[in-house]
């Protein structure tokens, strides 16, 4: 008897099935994210197969005493700020995500690390499925640095894919992309929400029963998220994804999900002919080209894990030419550049409510911590006077409703870093002063309670 196709409508975003269309998802609250796709049901033989173990092993549930870890349990992979990302190395066994805009360096980088990798006498398994093997030897010379221990391979096919490691058992295997890969118990076409979460599903397994650490690419969207449906991101262990312009040098590499290190840490790195090249330095690459006594222009200090980083704010306020004020952030929150204005306002009584007003953090970062309010609320002020700020001040701390200036964490390692790069005054958090002071004598710590008191200063 021939076997009924039917059709299924699932959402885009979070991967909610459904009989019909609609317009509003029940599962995210997302407007028209369903698209329809025909699936086959499964035959009465796999309906009753029982589903194969993640890790390898069955049996009675087992104590943590009972567990054993072994000493190496990561991968180095020679490159420091992925590892830092990563939480310390490769862990084994791991499924990661890497997601970034078109060109952005996900395959560059995952090729280096595969060739990095194999230098340590481990095999690992490059996948393509968008690109020739010619393709990715023009890519490699370019790179340079490979052995034997580095296997390629082009296909699509996920059965094929399965059979490969299962024969050459290597250590790490790159998946790229996929979006390519297709499952042949799917109906679906590849790149599908099916053939995504099933593909992610099938190379879950193989990585938790086989103790293989498996990386996957995962193109975006517009709005920047992985194509296909949040529930991919749930499903593996580590979500990486690459910011910055594609067209500038720069990278940065942020954890946005780690269940094994932290998801504060990103590592930064600059494009060059022969790869992605790590940034060590990342506030001398920040401020690099820092205008000299201009108005509206003051350096901030973020902290991005257990890494400070320098940042320049900008601030360009000018009066506006019809009734209704424009505002616009580039880096930060666009909602918080609004309440800091209107704490200016009220608090201050400086008159902004007729002037248009531009903030943007310079390099292209993207922050969202609070110890900016401080830098931004100086370089509003300085460009709405007209009036520079020295070159050789760096101001950090939280703005509450009231004016006043909240404590930050890590307040050593931010003075310290501005240290390094030779400021020579510090504006921090009049609860922070004394603490610094006593830490720092050779640059001049100044506290301030409020941003009244931070103008003064000025």
């Amino acid at each position: 008897m021939a076997t009924k196709i039917k059709s299924v409508f699932f959402c885009q975003e979070c991967g909610y099935e459904s009989s019909k269309w609609m317009g509003q998802c029940p599962g995210c609250r997302q407007w028209n994210t369903f698209v329809e796709e025909t699936v086959k049901p499964a035959s009465k033989a796999s309906k009753g197969a029982a589903a194969p173990s993640l890790s390898g092993e069955a049996g009675s549930p087992k104590t943590l005493s009972e567990i054993i870890l072994n000493d190496e349990e990561r991968y180095d992979t020679h490159i420091g700020e992925l590892n830092r990302v990563l939480g310390g190395g490769l862990v084994k066994g791991s499924l990661i995500l890497v997601g970034g805009d078109p060109g952005i360096g996900k395959s560059t980088i995952l090729l280096q690390v595969a060739g990095n990798i194999s230098g340590d006498k481990r095999d690992v398994l490059y996948i393509s499925g968008e690109e020739s093997l010619q393709q990715i030897k023009l890519r490699a010379n370019r790179i340079g640095g490979f052995n034997e221990q580095l296997r390629f391979m082009c296909e699509t096919n996920l059965s094929n894919i399965e059979e490969t490691i299962s024969r050459f058992k290597p250590q790490v295997v790159i998946i790229d992309s996929i979006q390519t890969m297709y499952n042949e118990s799917v109906s679906s076409a590849p790149g599908s929400v099916s053939q995504v979460r099933e593909s992610t599903s099938v190379l879950l397994r193989i990585a938790k029963s086989m103790n293989i650490s498996i990386f996957i690419v995962g193109h975006v969207t517009k709005e920047g998220q992985v194509a296909g449906p949040r529930v991919l991101e749930h499903m593996v262990d580590t979500v990486l994804y690459f910011e910055g312009d594609r067209h500038a040098s720069y990278r940065i590499l942020r954890a946005v999900k780690n269940r094994f290190g932290s998801t504060n840490e990103i590592g930064v790195f600059e494009m060059q002919e022969k790869g992605l090249v790590e940034v060590t330095n990342p506030s001398e690459f920040m401020l690099d080209g820092r205008p000299e006594g201009a108005s509206g222009s003051i350096v901030t200090c973020s902290v991005e894990g257990t890494r400070p980083i320098l940042i320049e704010v900008q601030a360009l306020v000018t009066r506006t030419n019809f009734g209704f004020p424009r505002r616009q952030a580039n880096g930060t929150d666009y909602n918080r550049v609004n309440l800091l204005m209107a704490v200016l306002e009220k608090r201050i009584g400086l008159s902004m409510s007729d002037f248009d007003a531009y903030v943007n953090l310079a390099g292209g970062m993207k922050v969202a911590e609070p110890s900016l309010d401080l830098g931004i609320c100086l370089a509003l002020v300085s460009s709405f006077k007209n009036k520079p700020i020295s070159d050789d001040v760096i101001a950090f701390g939280e703005v509450g409703l009231s004016g006043e200036v909240r404590s930050v964490s890590m307040g050593e390692s931010r003075v310290s870093e501005a240290k390094k790069l030779g400021f020579k005054t510090c504006i921090v958090p009049k609860a922070l002063e004394s603490k610094l002071k006593k830490t720092f004598k050779d640059i001049e710590i100044i506290g301030a309670s409020s941003v009244a008191d931070a103008m003064k200063i000025l």
